[in-house]
């Protein structure tokens, strides 16, 4: 095995220093672009429904306390109407 020399050593001790500063930032943005839900506008969500395509059918639909109020949805930021629609709806099984 080789020796290694001082001046070495300090190479790779900082190189180990500078990827474990960096690891942290690069992980929490990697976890939240996999977290973080698609705006409204980028959907095309809108109150009403498509014909019998609403919200309150789509799998990603979060209800709201009550049948007919807001709820969530999965997939989209923001207050969701159970009769509204977007372009990524995608029906009950």
């Amino acid at each position: 095995m080789k020796k290694l020399t001082r001046r070495e050593w300090f190479r790779s001790s900082g190189k180990v220093v500078l990827a474990a500063a960096v690891a942290p930032a690069v992980l929490s943005n990697i976890a939240e672009a996999a977290t973080s839900k698609a705006s409204q506008a980028s959907v095309q969500y809108v109150t009403h429904p498509n014909g019998k395509e609403m919200c309150s059918n789509c799998k990603f639909f979060i209800p709201g306390a009550k049948p007919n109020e807001d709820g969530a949805c999965k997939v989209v930021s923001g207050k969701i109407s159970p009769h509204g629609y977007c372009a990524v709806y995608m029906p009950k099984k």
